[in-house]
């Protein structure tokens, strides 16, 4: 596979830079083997992500969770924005933030093959997704018109991982694509000025990039015959351990965040809409998506499950570097 990156760092650098600078319901049950009520601090420093869409934006943006955890002796401070979650791991990694934005699990996996101390503290499911490769040129109408092209992906992350995945179920060889790996700020410049022929991209910014430089999908990551990336929170294995009790407050929180945002369509863009600047026409057609945000903890073992099938598919793709156990890799609360 041709696969180049035209910016510095690359996601690999990065994530060894990372490595060398560390030498549902809110009622869910818990496994937790050791001091049910371990906290070292009480407050928490939450990272969020930039522009619209993520669940953290939210719950910074309407105050409620931090109102949560205060009625249980819980500071909130946040940190961010961050353009991608590999930034906010590496805020947590490097000690300025406790959890990262509750982004890709990919970049997550990535990091702790890399050597980061970093577990998954609870994970969400949003649906329905609208991940997507898109493309300005009309000629390329099909995932087969991708072969010999330029696409922009994010490497060893969601975008890298939708490529290959749709290149595989049209029984394409994804050697014969040119992989160009750059992040969200240059891949959507590139794509304007022709620099690339696709880009495979998470929302919003797919949707804002798909109207503002007249683009149309190629392929969509509902046409998966299952998931291969979810939504998740990583911590320090030493923060988990040291803070269990506090951890399980703050997966609540967001339990109860992720529930008004099922039930609040509207409410969650106009927020979005705010902070991410898209036009009426992007946020009206969020709205009409009624998402739903579902809850796993930890220790879930059928979410487990699909989450080892898709780390397992990742690392037979090489999109992951070689294969790992996940569940040796959450928080034990």
């Amino acid at each position: 596979m041709n696969r180049k990156s035209i910016t510095r760092p690359t996601r690999r650098e990065f994530l060894e830079m990372m490595a060398a600078s560390c030498a549902g319901t809110a009622l869910y049950p818990f496994f937790n083997p050791g001091n049910t009520h371990a906290r070292t601090t009480d407050t928490v420093r939450l990272t969020f992500a930039r522009g619209g869409g993520n669940i953290t934006l939210l719950a910074k943006e309407r105050g409620e969770l931090e109102k949560y955890l205060a009625a249980r002796g819980i500071k909130v401070e946040w940190v961010g924005p961050f353009p991608s979650h590999a930034p906010s791991m590496q805020a947590v990694v490097g000690g300025s933030a406790d959890f990262s934005f509750g982004g890709s699990t990919t970049p997550g996996l990535a990091a702790i093959l890399a050597g980061s101390p970093l577990v998954f503290s609870q994970f969400y499911i949003y649906l329905p997704r609208t991940t997507a490769i898109i493309a300005r040129n009309p000629d390329i109408k099909s995932v087969k018109d991708l072969l010999g092209r330029k696409v922009a992906v994010n490497r060893s992350g969601l975008g890298e991982m939708l490529l290959i995945a749709a290149l595989e179920k049209n029984h394409l060889d994804p050697a014969e694509v040119d992989m160009v790996y750059l992040g969200p700020a240059d891949a959507g410049p590139a794509l304007a000025a022709d620099k690339v022929d696709a880009w495979a991209m998470w929302s919003p910014a797919v949707d804002i990039a798909r109207q503002n430089y007249k683009a149309h999908n190629v392929f969509e990551e509902k046409d998966l015959d299952y998931l291969l990336d979810f939504s998740t929170f990583l911590i320090t294995r030493n923060f988990a351990e040291q803070n269990a009790d506090l951890v399980r407050e703050v997966n609540a929180a967001f339990v109860e965040e992720g529930k008004w945002a099922g039930d609040h369509p509207v409410e969650v863009e106009d927020i979005c809409q705010k902070t991410g600047k898209y036009s009426d026409e992007v946020r009206d057609y969020f709205i009409s998506l009624k998402r739903t945000y579902r809850f796993f903890p930890p220790n879930d073992e059928k979410f487990l499950s699909d989450f080892q099938r898709a780390a397992t598919w990742l690392a037979d793709h090489k999109v992951l570097p070689r294969h790992i156990i996940v569940r040796d890799h959450v928080a034990k609360l």
